[in-house]
């Protein structure tokens, strides 16, 4: 095995790791042998960890263009992932979209990210669709406690989501989506020297989604619209990697998001939008181990919750209190300028805390639509040099129609 095959064989193992490791790492900072957690607890890293977080990666270039905003901006077929209350309010009647996204790629080179969605209205009032998310981690050779190599495995993780919405008023629309997660990241392979057996994890989950859009109104003499969307995603069970009784979160989220569009004129017109979302599930609080056996939780809440508890004492349990609460919260802002409806260009900004992930990067991105063709493209620019997401590209592509049934069901009505 030459040097760059033994590299990117240990940066996939890596990433492997890390997303096993949710169990041990995802209820807080510990501190062994009775350590002071006041000297070191306080204003500390304690990342929100889920398991599948694959869920919470942006899949579309055109809101990957503009920091990861999506959640209130125009219909198009990937409102399947940001907001399906959406469908119902688009200008077409029936499209799909398929995205891809080389993931890490300043890393490895065959990691990646792939997402397929198609909607179709079947009334003036309503709408369906579908979609497929997969995550390819690529070939990974596992090694034995003494470093010698061992069985190759493919992990492999994809969701398959369906989504129904309908418009209450002609301003107002809500939408539903139900889905299923499998994640199978070692087979049936031992994990650690104990003998623990890997396999695969499985999850129901259950979105809801709401969609507000105003009627034209001015501003300074220029027509312009606001809507407002949101809603719950990804409420579903935990799941287990393992054989033991440890489970893991889903990443459930609340998403809130808010956009203006405004008509310079009847070739230019410009959007700016900002998302703000939240991981529903418990933080990690901070625990001390008075031997190797037992933990004890010092601040914070017991994360062993039931679902509905978890979602909702979220709000709340921080151990550093409301200051930690809103590190918490995720902050996307990005803006959106079209000339005739033909040519797109696209740019925005990811905010992260520094305590829950430190993600902070700008985005900038071009689309372009032709008839019934749209073509998409995104890049990302972190803040931080050597960031592993630095020259993350998106790719989307999209066709949207109108169809001749649903605009006669549409004038009959």
């Amino acid at each position: 095995m030459t040097n760059l095959s033994m590299l990117k064989a240990l940066i996939k193992s890596v990433v492997l790791v890390v997303i096993l490791a949710i169990s041990s790492t995802a209820y807080g900072q510990t501190y062994a042998n009775g350590q002071q957690f006041d000297q070191l607890g306080r204003d500390t890293a304690r990342v929100i960890n889920t398991a599948v977080p694959f869920m919470l990666i942006s899949p579309d270039a055109r809101s990957g263009a503009m920091g990861d905003v999506g959640v209130a901006v125009s219909a198009d077929a990937n409102s399947t992932y940001w907001n399906v209350a959406k469908l119902p309010f688009s200008d077409k009647d029936f499209g799909f979209s398929v995205s891809y996204t080389p993931w890490l790629r300043r890393l490895i080179n065959d990691m990646s990210i792939s997402y397929l969605s198609g909607y179709m209205k079947i009334r003036k009032q309503e709408a369906i669709g579908i979609s497929m998310t997969y995550f390819d981690l690529g070939t990974i050779q596992f090694r034995d406690a003494s470093g010698a190599p061992g069985p190759e495995y493919r992990p492999q993780e994809f969701a398959f989501k369906g989504y129904y919405s309908r418009k209450l008023s002609e301003k107002f629309g809500l939408g539903i989506a139900l889905g299923y997660i499998h994640s199978n990241l070692t087979g049936s392979a031992a994990i650690d020297n104990q003998g623990t057996t890997g396999k695969s994890a499985n999850a129901f989950c259950v979105t809801m989604n709401f969609f507000y859009k105003s009627n034209d109104f001015m501003i300074s003499g220029y027509r312009s619209n606001f809507s407002l969307g949101g809603g719950f995603y990804n409420i579903g069970n935990k799941v287990s990697y393992t054989n033991n009784d440890q489970r893991d979160w889903i990443p459930t989220q609340l998403k809130i998001g808010g956009a203006m569009t405004t008509h310079v004129d009847e070739y230019n017109k410009f959007t700016l939008s900002i998302d703000l979302n939240k991981l529903m599930v418990p933080s990690p609080p901070v625990m001390i181990y008075a031997n190797t056996d037992s933990a004890q939780i010092v601040r914070g809440k017991d994360p062993e919750r039931a679902l509905l508890n978890g979602m909702i004492t979220s709000f709340w349990d921080a151990p550093d209190g409301l200051k930690e609460e809103l590190r918490e919260w995720q902050i996307s802002i990005g803006g959106e300028y079209w000339y005739n409806n033909v040519f797109a260009v696209r740019g925005g900004y990811f905010h992260e805390s520094a305590f829950k992930g430190n993600r902070k990067y700008f985005t900038i991105g071009l689309g372009v639509r032709y008839q019934t063709f749209g073509l998409d493209f995104a890049y990302l620019v972190p803040l931080k040099q050597n960031n592993p997401l630095a020259e993350t590209l998106r790719f989307t592509l999209q066709f949207n129609f109108k169809s001749k049934k649903v605009v006669e069901d549409i004038r009959a009505n």
